[in-house]
């Protein structure tokens, strides 16, 4: 039952349609931080943009399907970023509400978006080829961000009612990073009995 289920997101239409969606989203994620990118060194650029880097790889993997091919850097990158800044947008906005800031709907769009970011990582992991060097990549890459995010100061944004926690935030986005490494390890590399095939 669930291959079935997970075979329908290898058909070209879906494929199509998750481009569709994910292209918009990555260019509204980049002009979302436009404003910290001006007031960020160069040197820095390529690690501020966090959640539309995330769907930018993904949208790289999405094409590379349609072309009934595997990029399993990229395919690793992914599906590591796509669930640590999924799941990580999701609690700050939670949390931002539940230490008394005002939500609107600006703030629940982004917690269902990047919601459905984590969950693309998941449902296209059996599609993925990642071996175990490929990891060690996005591992580093994911791991490399943390430190110039909390040590640079190049951190996302965040509320006035999170910044007093900043150390404990800190320790969560280290520690979701871990747990997405090892996600996706379980998931695509250790894993072999679900391994499905792009139909396109």
């Amino acid at each position: 039952m669930l291959r079935q289920l997970l075979t329908l997101f290898g058909h070209r239409s879906m494929l199509i349609l998750l481009l569709i969606i994910n292209v918009p989203g990555t260019i509204y994620g980049f002009y979302w931080y436009w404003g910290q990118l001006q007031n960020t060194p160069p040197s820095f650029y390529i690690f501020v943009p966090d959640s539309p880097t995330a769907s930018l790889f993904f949208v790289f993997v999405l094409i590379a399907f349609l072309m009934k091919r595997n990029w399993p850097i990229i395919e690793a990158l992914a599906a590591v970023t796509l669930i640590k800044y999924g799941i990580w947008a999701v609690v700050m906005n939670a949390a931002t509400g539940m230490l008394g800031g005002s939500l609107n709907w600006q703030h629940y769009m982004l917690i269902f978006s990047h919601a459905g970011m984590a969950l693309q990582a998941i449902i296209y992991s059996p599609y993925f080829r990642i071996k175990m060097w490929h990891l060690v990549v996005a591992a580093i890459w994911t791991l490399h961000n943390d430190f110039i995010d909390y040590y640079f100061g190049m951190h996302p944004y965040l509320s006035s009612h999170l910044m007093p926690y900043l150390d404990s935030v800190m320790v969560f986005t280290v520690s979701l990073s871990v747990f997405s490494i090892l996600t996706v390890y379980y998931l695509s590399v250790r894993t072999k009995t679900l391994k499905l095939s792009i139909n396109v």
